[in-house]
């Protein structure tokens, strides 16, 4: 069963290499097209997107070779495995993301106070490009549960409403010259962005430091452990996750003196397996048996 289970993990990290390289690859073309864009419609604010989107290649790529290096099978240097090289990814995408957006307000700001004029029309068709490959990144991604998925689909989301901003500011000033209008809608969307960075890397610190999982909460597992037959406490609980999505449990069962060990290890492995726990390290003691550990 545990087998198994690892199997189905496996396939989710090769879903979120692809979902990645995808990404990367629209993120990188559509950055070379921003570029040109940029300097036919003379648009101060397209070339910094541009700018952005070069930055966010590169975060892509890492965040791709990451998720690649987490596919790897465990070895005697990483036990567990590569899985959390993908963190190493997701932390690189919100760093860049969080310069990305500090850049922006810093080029936002100054132009409230002086709006550049600039080739409405053309602004117009690149928002609408713009929209549509980054939006087909976005639902590339949507369905993607890794921490670093989520720091990729950041990226791309804030480039959609970049693109979004960009589109009304063009109708805007193209009908009523209200040049002001862009870095408004520019300041709002990386107040959003920087909102969703902080959830984000508020995530993968969790991780880092060996929080318990925000799918699993040992309150509501240990009450259901103590309900197996003959298992009559669990202490010296500790619960962590490997990537976001891989959970590891290790916990000590005191159980009835004739009891079987084997039956009773077998259960909990039963339950734990349905709610969340990928690996567990089961440790027995009979009733009358002193634990050992200073903190149980």
């Amino acid at each position: 069963m545990s087998h198994h289970h690892h199997h189905g993990h496996s396939h989710g990290h090769n879903h979120s290499t692809e979902n990645i390289s995808t990404a990367f690859f629209l993120n990188l073309a559509f950055t070379i097209i921003e570029i040109f864009g940029g300097f036919f419609t003379n648009s101060v604010a397209i070339l910094s997107d541009a700018l952005h989107d070069l930055g966010d290649s590169l975060s892509l790529g890492l965040a791709w070779y990451f998720q690649k290096k987490s596919n790897q099978k465990r070895d005697s240097t990483f036990t567990y495995g590569y899985g959390r090289f993908s963190l190493i990814g997701a932390l690189v995408n919100s760093i860049v993301l969080l310069a990305g957006s500090v850049y922006m307000l810093t080029e936002a700001i100054p132009r409230i106070f002086n709006p550049e004029e600039t080739n409405a029309g053309g602004m117009l068709a690149l928002a609408v490009l713009g929209i549509l490959v980054n939006g087909a990144a976005v639902l590339k991604l949507k369905k993607g549960s890794s921490l670093n998925e989520k720091a990729v689909r950041l990226h791309l989301m804030e480039d959609v409403l970049g693109w979004v901003a960009v589109l009304i500011g063009s109708i805007l000033i193209y009908f009523f010259n209200w040049t002001i209008i862009d870095p408004l809608l520019s300041i709002g969307i990386t107040g959003y962005v920087l909102f969703n960075i902080y959830g984000n890397l508020k995530g993968v610190f969790r991780v880092i430091l060996q929080g318990t999982p925000e799918t699993c909460d040992p309150k509501e597992i240990i009450p259901e452990l103590v309900k197996i037959p003959d298992v009559l406490d669990i202490h010296d609980v500790h619960l962590w996750t490997m990537d976001g999505e891989f959970n590891v449990m290790t916990i000590h069962a005191v159980i009835k003196k004739d009891a079987n060990r084997a039956e009773v290890k077998s259960e909990i492995r039963h339950k734990l397996q349905h709610m969340e726990v990928g690996h567990v390290t089961i440790e027995i003691e009979f009733e009358d048996e002193a634990c050992g550990m200073e903190n149980c």
